[in-house]
């Protein structure tokens, strides 16, 4: 019976450990991939406002790749750029620009970041951004 119970929890062990939330690209290994940083709380932007906003790549100690970024939106906001290349050798921040037209709709939106790099995986994240009235 202890053997069942211990080939049983090892099952659950090995499967829980398969599933982890952390989203990396690039490699599976922490070293080797990356992984895209955005804005932990929500982000608001007023009616006929432009509001900059940053979104890091965290690269793993051996990752040295140039990472390219695609940004959508839900319709209702404008976000640019909408694609650029992170180089290898520059900084980790993009910086982007939302804004919300004077007659956006009160609402939250969602936007959405995905890396791609030159060789592996590639992996995304997304951040919520709300329009309040001004």
């Amino acid at each position: 019976m202890k053997t069942v119970i211990a080939i049983v929890m090892a099952l659950v062990l090995t499967v829980a450990g398969c599933q982890s939330g952390d989203s990396r690209g690039g490699s599976g290994s922490k070293d080797d991939g990356f992984k895209i940083g955005v804005p932990i709380f929500e982000t608001n932007v007023k009616q006929g406002e432009l509001r900059t906003v940053a979104v890091s790549i965290h690269r793993g100690d051996y990752f040295k790749q140039d990472v390219k970024l695609e940004i959508k939106t839900t319709p209702g906001i404008d976000v640019e750029p909408t694609s650029i290349v992170v180089k290898a050798s520059d900084k980790p921040d993009v910086q982007l620009r939302i804004t919300a037209g004077k007659e956006a709709a009160l609402s939250e939106y969602r936007v959405y970041v995905k890396g791609t790099p030159a060789i592996g995986e590639p992996t995304s994240a997304d951040f919520n951004v709300k329009v309040v009235a001004p």
